[in-house]
């Protein structure tokens, strides 16, 4: 579904990817592993479109999508989670998932709104319940949920989820990578997922990809680089 062949990033002088190339398969989820400088976060807004690289492609089902603006990619299917949740906060819960229909036209986005905040609350139920509240009330786990809720609201083929565990405790972070293996589980949803917490992501994870310094240091099934004590010591703190 995904071919990332070559890519280089740099800010300045500092190289942030290196000839990066990996393929995420769809309907699987691809964790992307390494400690903090090793380029995850950057791998995730060059495929969106937010930075440039300097060289190599972004190919998503056979059509080269390094030169798209971000709306293009989101038309595509790329939808994105940053890190640090981005919702906004004045707004309500409901409100905010309204946001992830808004790029579609009118009248596909009545036709396909309500379905996708159904799903959305069902999938959350602790949205559901404080759907007419504004975001600032909510935890930062809810936050979390809102943050992904609303990415699903535009029908993704492609989620890029970075660093959904940061700051919160691990029962919450175990719903919400329940969710993640539900959704392509029962949906085929393709998922490529940054994560610090390499143990949590490599347990819901089909593959995995470890970064050092911009480039690949390895990349198998999940459950050989859980084994893998070498990789583990050396890159993923655990």
């Amino acid at each position: 579904m995904l071919e990332i062949d070559g890519l280089a990033v740099r800010y300045g002088m500092v190289r942030a990817l290196d000839e990066v190339s990996l393929t995420v398969d769809q309907g699987s989820i691809t964790a992307v592993l390494g400690a903090n400088g090793a380029g995850k976060t950057t791998l995730l807004r060059a495929v969106h479109g937010l930075v440039r690289p300097r060289a190599g492609r972004i190919v998503l089902d056979g059509e080269d999508i390094t030169p798209l603006p971000v709306e293009d990619a989101v038309r595509r299917g790329l939808a994105h989670v940053p890190e640090g949740r981005g919702v906004i906060t004045e707004l309500s819960v409901h409100d905010n998932l309204r946001l992830g229909g808004l790029w579609r036209g009118r009248a596909e986005r009545r036709a396909r709104l309500g379905e996708g905040l159904d799903e959305v609350y069902g999938l959350f139920p602790a949205l559901a319940e404080r759907r007419a509240r504004p975001a600032e009330t909510l935890s930062g786990g809810e936050r979390q949920m809102l943050a992904i809720g609303r990415a699903l609201i535009t029908r993704p083929r492609l989620l890029l989820l970075d660093e959904p565990s940061l700051g919160l405790a691990p029962r919450v972070t175990a719903q919400i990578l329940a969710v993640l293996r539900e959704l392509r589980d029962r949906q085929g949803l393709t998922v490529l997922l940054v994560e610090q917490n390499a143990r949590s992501a490599l347990s819901v994870a089909d593959h995995g990809v470890v970064l050092n310094l911009g480039r690949v240091v390895a990349a198998d099934a999940a459950a050989r680089l859980a084994t893998a004590d070498d990789l583990r010591h050396a890159y993923l703190g655990f």
